[in-house]
């Protein structure tokens, strides 16, 4: 069956409705960044947005789990659980961010490490936890679409390319990658949430757009970045990409939108069955 909710009236003419909303606020974040450069200098605009994504990342949670059939102390423990570790890994990756640990070194890269030990740990748990099954099961499946809008700023790699900080080679397919997947973000949602016929499917091609576009990004950026792995030399070097608060995205906010994708896809898996034995 390819609807994963029961098909209900959507308005399509809303959606596209969002979508519009979404290019104008992304328009509106590459003029305020283009035309105040202290902004971007200074890192406000980004770390504002930070702390804004992660607080409304553990209040989605909080209100997921106040949706299940936990008892009030499970509840409480897997929020404690939940936001004790995403807050202890973003200090991790700050504070290492603010030392300038990730610029290029001799040795191990310590950028591709701080990219892929969280999935190699976080994948495993997220998608194999039975509670965390769960949890998708009494969350709509929309939240987890819509809440990924963020990621349309990270056009800032577009307005940072245009100054002639960080090289075209990486930031013209990975700022515009992020802008395409966080315009879908809402009108994507709001069809799932709506149970437009095709939603599921449609959801499910979000979230593999959203994985191709790290996969490009990732690559792109180990391949250009000197150290042992770059076989590209960019025109320009991507300086500040490494150095605080921009490399907080490669750092922390590509991993950590990969789990999202991750619990996207298991989250519309189980709701398709539950659907089809219905």
């Amino acid at each position: 069956m390819e609807a994963v909710l029961p098909v209900r009236p959507a308005s399509y003419r809303a959606a596209l409705g969002l979508m519009l909303f979404a290019l104008a606020l992304t328009g509106l974040w590459l003029g305020v960044n283009l035309m105040l450069p202290q902004l971007q200098s200074t890192g406000i605009g980004l770390i504002s947005l930070r702390l804004a994504i992660h607080g409304s990342v553990l209040f989605g949670l909080w209100l997921g789990l106040a949706r299940t059939d936990f008892a009030a102390s499970t509840r409480k423990t897997m929020w404690l659980t939940g936001a004790m570790a995403f807050t202890a890994w973003l200090a991790l990756v700050w504070g290492l961010a603010v030392a300038d640990a990730f610029r290029p070194r001799p040795g191990l890269p310590a950028l591709p490490i701080a990219i892929f030990l969280p999935l190699l740990i976080g994948l495993p748990l997220l998608l194999r936890s039975e509670r965390v099954g769960a949890l998708l099961d009494a969350t709509p499946a929309a939240w987890l679409v819509g809440v990924q809008v963020y990621r349309l700023f990270g056009g800032i790699f577009l307005v940072a390319w245009s100054r002639g900080d960080i090289s075209g080679i990486f930031a013209l397919p990975a700022g515009t990658g992020d802008v395409l997947v966080g315009v879908l973000a809402l009108p994507v949602a709001y069809l799932l949430n709506a149970g437009a016929a095709g939603a599921g499917r449609l959801a499910r091609l979000w979230n593999v757009l959203g994985l191709v576009d790290f996969a490009i990004a990732v690559a792109i950026g180990m391949l250009t970045a000197p150290g042992p792995l770059q076989l590209i030399i960019p025109d320009r070097p991507n300086a500040e990409l490494v150095s605080f608060p921009m490399v907080m995205i490669p750092a922390f906010a590509v991993p950590s939108s990969i789990l999202l994708h991750g619990l996207s896809l298991r989250q519309l898996q189980r709701l398709a069955k539950r659907v089809a034995k219905a």
